[in-house]
């Protein structure tokens, strides 16, 4: 039976790092690991099985998304491409419930990413690449994979990502600097593409749809 998921997840707080791919940072070790299931019952769902952990610091969120794997289902897609549509790690925030606004990142098994803002207009998400994507408002990230190379194609057992999201690259989001007691609307997501069978996996289910920003469970952020 499927293990139900946290709707609320305390997010502690860590000082700046950098990170490497492998999530071995003490810090990490204060963060909880939280099950990503896969939306489909499958037999063969330990063999794919995914967790996510978090920490804040005074400049930005980390994420640590582990992902055992068999075969690295991608081409190797450049930075902003349809990530999507092959293996890829996601996370979505949603600081300021007064706005239909949110940020989406994406990650895939070679360590190339999507940093969008989605804007909802009338039920549809619009995504907007940042301007001046560099410097004090670019992400960190690593990827590691394990049981194999790291190249399209390759049978492993399994790929973590590891990132950085600076608050400073969330600026046009209200509410998007942590503080000790405030809360985001977020969700984790994963989806992996071996053989015929397309697996998705999230933090909480939210529907048919990973845009559906309404029904995010929280990141509550403490010491």
């Amino acid at each position: 039976m499927r293990r139900a998921s946290k709707t609320i997840v305390d997010i502690p707080y860590t000082s700046q790092f950098t990170v490497n791919g492998r999530g071995d940072h003490p810090s990490w070790e204060k963060a909880e690991a939280i099950p990503m299931p896969c939306r489909q019952e499958l037999q063969d769902a330990a063999d794919y099985k995914t967790w996510f952990k978090a920490l804040w610091s005074p400049m930005g969120v980390y994420f640590l998304i582990d992902c055992a794997d068999q075969l690295l289902t991608c081409t190797g897609l450049p930075d902003n491409g349809n990530l999507w549509v092959e293996d890829v790690a996601e996370v979505f925030i949603w600081p300021d419930e007064t706005v239909s606004t949110y940020f989406e990142y994406c990650i895939s098994p070679m360590g190339n990413e999507i940093p969008i803002l989605c804007p909802d207009i009338d039920g549809e998400h619009i995504p907007w690449l940042p301007w001046n994507y560099q410097g004090r408002r670019r992400v960190q990230k690593a990827v590691t994979v394990r049981g194999g190379e790291q190249k399209p194609g390759a049978k492993v057992t399994g790929w973590t990502s590891e990132f950085f999201i600076p608050y400073h690259l969330l600026a046009p989001l209200r509410n998007a600097r942590a503080e000790v007691g405030m809360t985001w609307r977020a969700n984790v997501y994963r989806i992996d593409y071996d053989g015929t069978m397309i697996r998705y996996f999230a933090w909480k289910h939210v529907g048919q749809s990973f845009h559906k920003y309404m029904n995010f469970p929280t990141l509550r952020f403490c010491k």
